[in-house]
């Protein structure tokens, strides 16, 4: 154990937030798809660690009003696909989380049972395809980002990294085709699926480019199996099989995620600059350890 974990250790659980690195150096998080069900999760957590945020959705009104933390989150209506809203939500903040998504879009013939897996509720409009929603937003946020960070190139952060700090939020599946018969059961898949999967491959891979080309975001990707809590009475259900075929070492099934163990991990990579990359379930149960 080293010296930062021993004084850690002896200061008392309710007060770690004080002597936690967000305690000390807050920051300003734009988060896109802030009213959704992981969103409004991550603006929740943020707040209580101190981040100032803004949260930007269709809809752009608190979900949750009686929420203490989301009272204090600046909601803010608007369309991600459109490059000028981008740029003015990201214009004053140091950081941004993506996690627009829908699992059924407008054509995949399942649209409307949105309204029953979606955490929000929402059912997406004529154009809300997964290549807009997902691919098109984060392609926004990641260019204006860069735009952004080309502008200020001489600022560095308190613990000397220039990069911008940019949480997606992709899936579990979106990593099949690495693990053993992956590309099988990739291939095997419904075309609505194939076509979800594409987009968070395209937004995958785009942060990838950006990061070896550019050098200017630091990208933390986050590939959760299923995400539920007590409520998600949809998929609870689901929940044994997909734990039962993980802990025998089914390759292409991950252990399910709950909504608490993301949002929180997603915190964490906001606020250390040592997280990057890929997130699978058992780096997320460690991130979300570091911000305890």
């Amino acid at each position: 154990m080293n010296v930062r974990s021993i004084l850690l250790a002896a200061v008392p659980p309710a007060a770690r937030s004080l002597a936690s690195p967000a305690a000390r150096r807050p920051r300003k998080v734009a988060v896109f798809g802030g009213t959704g069900y992981v969103g409004s999760a991550v603006c929740e957590r943020l707040v209580k660690r101190g981040h100032e945020v803004t949260a930007v959705s269709r809809r752009g009104a608190n979900p949750r009003p009686d929420s203490k933390e989301l009272s204090q989150v600046t909601w803010v209506q608007g369309d991600a696909t459109d490059m000028t809203t981008v740029e003015d939500v990201l214009e004053d903040s140091n950081a941004a989380v993506h996690c627009i998504g829908l699992l059924f879009d407008v054509d995949s013939g399942f649209a409307n049972l949105n309204k029953i897996v979606s955490g929000s509720g929402s059912v997406p409009g004529e154009i809300s395809t997964y290549d807009a929603i997902t691919r098109k937003t984060a392609y926004n946020v990641i260019e204006a980002i860069e735009k952004k960070q080309s502008l200020h190139s001489g600022d560095v952060e308190s613990d000397g990294d220039k990069r911008f700090p940019l949480a997606f939020l992709s899936a579990a599946e979106a990593g099949w085709p690495e693990v053993p018969l992956g590309g099988l059961v990739d291939g095997m898949a419904p075309k609505w699926l194939n076509r979800y999967l594409t987009a968070k491959r395209a937004v995958e891979s785009r942060i990838g480019l950006s990061s070896q080309s550019k050098g200017s975001i630091r990208a933390s990707i986050y590939r959760p199996s299923l995400i539920w809590d007590w409520t998600k009475y949809d998929i609870l259900p689901a929940i044994p099989a997909f734990n039962a075929a993980a802990a025998v070492g089914v390759p292409f099934v991950d252990k399910t995620v709950r909504i608490e163990t993301l949002a929180d991990a997603i915190v964490a990579g906001i606020e250390n600059g040592d997280v990057e990359g890929v997130q699978r379930v058992g780096e997320m149960e460690k991130l979300q350890d570091r911000i305890r």
